[in-house]
């Protein structure tokens, strides 16, 4: 009897450490990631050759292109507007206005630090002139240290991360044999992610999100990659993708005992794609193969927006927006669930529970 008065009083207690308060604000996003959250970073990378920073991205929300890798808003866009603050600008955009003095000071409502091109593996596109996510951590790192940042808004903000599709595709993508076994290589992605998080932790990031891959494997741009099938997606870099999915749900699983006072979520976003995929008008597409903009099989041979590119009538019945990134749309319905999903989507809170999470570690 003692034992389950004892359990009792356990569960009571942690369900009072996370009572969600829709009164409480949380006043930013810190962002970390590639081009599924790149907010417009590579735009202000010199020579960067990943580039979403001409027509028609952009052209369904903001009528303009804006470094983003889709016609809209990505999942990060769609949070904030939930919670309530203004969309993040770019670091290197911020860090831009703030040294000529147009702005005084770095955003107070989070600021998305993610490159298009990057990967958890420092190497992953660096000829590219991206910003690989060691560095992203730095940028933010020096925010922190030259208290440019208040640690306080960082614990009470926030912590995106997503990462890893870029690695994972080069895997596939050379003619040469990896000199790592595919377990090998997720695994050395995983020991980077763990570190990244172990970083966050020590700069204050206190709510974290970690968000897994999507179905790589099932992009339009694998019409590029040698030995690759077109009628369907190319399963073994699906199974690599799910290991390192896997891998990054018990990183997740770890924070709170490894990390006092932090709070994480997991977001299942790879389950959620293939239930589109699986049932697609029942979410309002058409297509769940093709690329809405770009040329060639699957639309996956040309970048959107490049020469010869074509574009559908209604981007919102893609699933893809060009041959590698997902349409607003299909961001939308992915914010949907990760804001309010139950926990075959995202566990063990949502976005919008761990938004309102109170504590006093917290």
């Amino acid at each position: 009897m003692e034992k389950i008065l004892a359990f009792i009083i356990f569960v009571f207690s942690s369900m009072c450490m996370l009572v969600a308060s829709d009164n409480l604000h949380v006043p930013a996003i810190f962002t970390f990631g590639d081009s599924i959250f790149d907010a417009g970073n590579n735009h202000f990378n010199q020579n960067c050759t990943a580039q979403a920073d001409f027509p028609p991205y952009g052209s369904s929300f903001f009528h303009h292109p804006t470094g983003r890798f889709t016609n809209g808003r990505t999942v990060a866009d769609f949070i904030s507007q939930f919670i309530g603050i203004e969309l993040q600008k770019p670091y290197l955009e911020a860090q831009i206005a703030v040294m000529n003095g147009s702005r005084k000071d770095y955003p107070t409502n989070g600021i998305n630090f993610a490159s298009a091109g990057s990967g958890v593996l420092r190497e992953t596109n660096r000829d590219w002139g991206i910003t690989p996510i060691q560095d992203q951590l730095q940028q933010f790192q020096a925010l922190v240290n030259q208290n440019k940042i208040d640690k306080s808004l960082i614990q009470k903000s926030l912590i995106f991360f997503e990462s890893g599709s870029n690695d994972i595709y080069n895997y596939f993508m050379s003619f040469e044999l990896p000199t790592l076994s595919p377990d090998a290589y997720v695994q050395a992605m995983l020991a980077e992610v763990a570190n990244l998080i172990n970083q966050l932790y020590i700069l204050g990031a206190r709510r974290i999100a970690v968000f897994s891959l999507g179905p790589v494997g099932c992009v339009p741009a694998r019409a590029l990659l040698p030995g690759a099938p077109l009628d369907r997606c190319f399963g073994k870099m699906n199974i690599m993708v799910k290991n390192y999915n896997k891998g990054l749900e018990s990183l997740v699983q770890e924070i709170p005992t490894k990390y006092p006072g932090a709070v994480a979520a997991y977001g299942g976003v790879y389950d959620l794609v293939q239930k589109f995929r699986a049932t697609p008008t029942r979410y309002g597409f058409s297509d769940v193969s093709a690329a809405c903009c770009g040329d060639g099989t699957l639309g996956g041979f040309l970048q959107c927006g490049r020469e010869g590119y074509k574009i559908c009538d209604n981007p919102n019945e893609f699933l893809f927006w060009d041959y590698f990134h997902p349409s607003e749309h299909t961001y939308k319905l992915i914010s949907k669930a990760l804001w309010e999903g139950k926990p075959s989507v995202i566990r063990p809170l949502n976005l919008k529970t761990l938004s309102n999470v109170t504590s006093t570690q917290v």
